[in-house]
């Protein structure tokens, strides 16, 4: 009864028209966003990539908990959970599989080089995020490795004024959260510091949780220091194994500092950061019996990168190298070492003034375990005028096995130290449109990879066994929208995108496959959020997916905030048609479930 009433409520002021007073936000122009992550710095309006950014305003306005939640909010992007707060998330963009997609925060790499399974381990709290970049497509020209399908790039908000600020929340499932955070500025400097705690008991049996995350971020005159610890200890009831296989326990603990500093120079920028990312996973087969089967993984990278961004005759010049060091000390894998080292070279070029420009570029690794790989690549935008773009991109694209991939093993898996790197070719071509409040992309793309890895078997008792593919054709077409529109003064958004995904498997007859033949085929989302009071805002959220198995679902969430002087209030229903859905292992999502949050901030 009480979703229902919920519902109603919802469409009560979806359809008033009322007196209002001032809008209590401003909408980010994403036109003079800058993309952060990139040597050249190029704004988005001229950028000749598909990219998606979501603001921190635009954020808060969704029916979201976690980072994760969000993410699933942008067409093109797949994200499945294992559960509720983001447990165990596997990250997707346009199809692939979930090493194929790389995660930065503030440009700083935090992918996994044991398993994909734990890159979305370092996420750090909503409240520390100014907005979220997602390029799609060909990356690897512009980021190296493992950005085979694209790459998100998490920017964290900049300290502007001294707060305090402390949040609670209740939850479904005895699901609690709180946190507390305190910044300062200074002379030349400045400090934001946050400690959270989430737990929970778990929708069903073996799926409870108890989550730890602090971050931090400071700045002194050129320098900037950023770090995050986040600890997670849960139940994994069928996360890996079949779902037959119910007390399966995980305990992870990620961390990640970074020292960063930039320098004007006379001819452009200098950009450098010195980086350590550690993760340590611990696995029991059984939780009851750790001695049964038990697995310890520790990972380390330290790293270098240094970005130049130069005006030169022809135009904007961006050149970078990346060097780092792994290592991996494991009870299961053994013990190994990666050197790796990129160097990354981009041209931009008006050929036409404000009308056509191309960027030329490729980067070049090394992985001492491996080979030495090039990339090249190419990004075309003609400026038809002030409100068309159109855009053409191509690039070669890799990634690398995974040390799961190489030498794990277990009960029901084997792993294949013979695998070769994957490798793509992938091209889109897109139309950008502006004009007044109405902003529209229209993309198609198409990738053609070959040596894809997957975990297969021929027979249901077999073991799963990494293998390299012989060639999956993808194409796709996707589409995103944004109207806003004003009412007594106050901002109405509603977004809508679709993504269409076919892939076409040559040479290929495997009975069972883990990842990479489960992609969406159809995916629709669409948002939603409203305002007629300034201490009011509500948003609703539609998505719908049918994936390459066959399985349908449809999701529709909902959020109300308020804001009484310092007190902020939100209410966030899930799924609240109480959908049966899975989104990845045959691992069932939870069925209707809040979140009741109030924060205060001085």
């Amino acid at each position: 009864m009480f979703k229902y009433a919920l519902i109603l409520f919802l469409a009560f002021f979806l359809k008033i028209s009322l007196f209002a007073q001032q809008p209590i936000d401003s909408v980010q122009k994403i036109d003079e966003v800058i993309i952060e992550s990139q040597r050249l710095s190029i704004p988005f309006s001229e950028n000749s990539h598909t990219i998606s950014i979501i603001s921190a305003t635009e954020i808060a306005k969704l029916p979201v908990t976690s980072l994760e939640e969000v993410l699933q909010h942008i067409i093109g992007v797949d994200v499945r959970r294992r559960g509720v707060e983001g447990m165990q998330s596997d990250l997707y963009i346009r199809g692939g599989n979930f090493n194929q997609t790389l995660l930065l925060i503030d440009g700083v790499k935090v992918d996994d080089s044991q398993t994909g399974h734990h890159t979305m381990n370092a996420l750090i709290d909503l409240d520390n995020i100014e907005r979220v970049e997602v390029i799609k497509g060909a990356a690897s020209r512009i980021y190296g490795l493992n950005a085979m399908n694209g790459a998100i790039n998490i920017v964290t908000k900049d300290v502007k004024k001294d707060k305090i600020k402390g949040s609670f929340s209740v939850g479904s499932y005895d699901n609690y959260g709180a946190d507390i955070a305190y910044q300062k500025v200074l002379k030349d400097a400045s400090i934001r510091v946050q400690v959270d705690k989430q737990q929970s008991k778990g929708y069903r049996f073996n799926t409870d949780f108890d989550n730890w995350n602090t971050f931090l971020k400071a700045t002194w005159h050129k320098y900037e220091l950023l770090a995050s610890y986040n600890k997670r200890d849960f139940g994994a009831n069928g996360f890996y194994a079949s779902p037959a296989y119910k007390d399966q326990y995980e305990e992870t603990e990620t961390s990640l500092i970074a020292l960063k500093r930039k320098l004007s120079i006379a001819r452009g920028s200098i950009k450098s950061s010195l980086y350590w990312r550690r993760n340590q996973d611990m696995y029991l087969f059984l939780r009851q019996d750790p001695a049964f089967y038990r697995n310890l993984h520790i990972n380390n990278k330290v790293g270098l990168t240094i970005d130049a961004a130069l005006n030169n005759k022809v135009g904007l010049m961006g050149i970078g190298i990346d060097i780092n060091q792994g290592f991996l000390n494991s009870n299961n894998l053994g013990n190994h070492k990666r050197f790796s080292t990129t160097l990354f070279v981009e041209q931009a070029i008006q050929i036409i003034p404000d009308r056509l420009a191309i960027t030329p570029g490729f980067a070049l690794a090394y992985y001492s375990d491996f080979d030495i790989f090039a990339y090249p690549g190419i990004d075309v935008g003609y400026q038809f005028s002030d409100n068309l773009k159109l855009y053409l991109n191509t690039g070669y694209t890799s990634r690398i096995p995974t040390y799961t991939n190489l030498f794990y093993n277990s009960l029901i898996e084997l792993g294949n130290p013979d695998l070769k790197p994957e490798k793509a070719l992938t091209t889109e071509m897109g139309m950008y449109y502006k004009v007044d409040d109405l902003q529209v992309n229209a993309v198609i793309f198409t990738r053609k990879a070959t040596d894809l890895i997957d975990w297969t078997k021929e027979n249901e008792a077999d073991k799963w066994e990494a293998q390299n593919f012989s060639e999956i054709i993808t194409n796709g077409f996707e589409f995103d929208g944004k109207y806003s529109f004003e009412i007594n003064e106050f901002s109405q958004s509603l977004n809508l995108g679709y993504t269409y995904i076919y892939d076409s498997i040559q040479d290929v007859n495997i009975a069972f496959s883990r990842y990479s033949l489960n992609s969406y085929k159809h995916q629709v989302s669409g948002q939603f959020t409203t305002q007629f009071f300034s201490f009011l805002q509500h948003a609703i959220s539609y998505r719908f997916m049918e994936r390459t198995n066959g399985e349908i679902y449809h999701l529709l969430d909902a959020s109300i905030s308020t804001q009484v002087n310092d007190l902020h209030f939100s209410f966030k229903a899930n799924n609240i048609f109480n959908t049966e859905y899975t989104e990845t292992n045959l691992v069932p999502m939870p069925k209707f479930n809040y979140m009741l949050a109030i924060s205060y901030a001085f």
